[in-house]
């Protein structure tokens, strides 16, 4: 008996942007079922230190919240990305485009959603502000005044804290990420680069809407706002050197380093 010939399933090349466009419609689902369970499990956990009722516990918790999101977040991307393209499955260069560019959106959301956790954590109820930077429109999360300077120093850094963990793991899983094609991870790396690279610009002009994030991470931690930007913008070309050079790990502790500081400066 002659049994019939089985060919494999391969995915057509034009399948690969909605293939990436439920990739960004995923993790915008799933993000908020796993915040609200990590939130949940540590709204439930009595505190393991005495700190002020509502202080330190909540500050604690608000960081490893973001801490939570930022990996999760990063591990959904850059895991479906991460599937090498074959030679005969590689997208024109239209597409290519198109998965940069969401990409990069996927990188704003993330940001954006470290300021939305943030201010969750704090109990805050998140706004959105239309702004402008010198009459380009935008837009800002913006939550009440009157918080303390530690809890404000949170929300203002958590959107950079998004970038630098989605950095980290993405260097740390892919090395080699400059030699591949990988447009929509290669376009979420660009726009973390970018953004710290143009905060810090508007850091050190202190120039732009108020609702900055470097602004508020300077009056929160009484600093001069171009030390912030300094701070901003070390990391990022760090990343990039270390995009071009994978071997370099004096870039990738100098890097590591400035990050962690960053995240010390809360306890100040």
């Amino acid at each position: 008996m002659k049994l019939p010939i089985v060919y494999p399933l391969t995915i057509p090349r034009s399948h690969n942007t909605m293939r990436m466009m439920a990739i960004v419609s995923s993790m915008l689902f799933s993000l908020r079922a796993n915040l609200e369970r990590a939130f949940n499990a540590l709204l439930l956990q009595q505190p393991l230190c005495r700190t002020h009722p509502n202080g330190g516990v909540r500050l604690r918790r608000a960081m490893i919240v973001v801490a939570l999101l930022a990996v999760g977040d990063a591990s959904r991307v850059y895991a479906q990305d991460a599937v090498p393209a074959q030679p005969s499955d590689s997208p024109s260069t239209g597409k290519q485009v198109v998965l940069f560019l969401t990409g990069a959106a996927a990188g704003l959301g993330a940001h954006e959603a470290g300021h939305v956790i943030a201010d969750l954590a704090f109990g805050e109820t998140p706004g959105l502000k239309k702004v402008n930077f010198h009459g380009i429109p935008f837009f800002a999360i913006t939550h009440r005044s009157g918080r303390s300077d530690n809890e404000e120093f949170v929300i203002s850094s958590a959107g950079f804290w998004m970038q630098h963990a989605g950095n980290e793991w993405l260097l740390r899983k892919r090395p080699q990420l400059k030699s591949e094609q990988a447009p929509f991870a290669k376009g979420f790396f660009a726009f973390n680069v970018l953004a710290s690279v143009a905060y810090a610009g508007t850091a050190f002009a202190k120039t732009g809407p108020d609702e900055r994030d470097t602004r508020g991470m300077a009056a929160s931690s009484h600093m001069d706002e171009r030390w912030i930007g300094a701070l901003v913008l070390a990391p990022a070309l760090l990343d990039a050197w270390r995009y071009y050079h994978p071997g370099s790990k004096w870039a990738t502790w100098s890097s590591r380093g400035v990050k962690i500081g960053m995240v010390v400066m809360v306890a100040r």
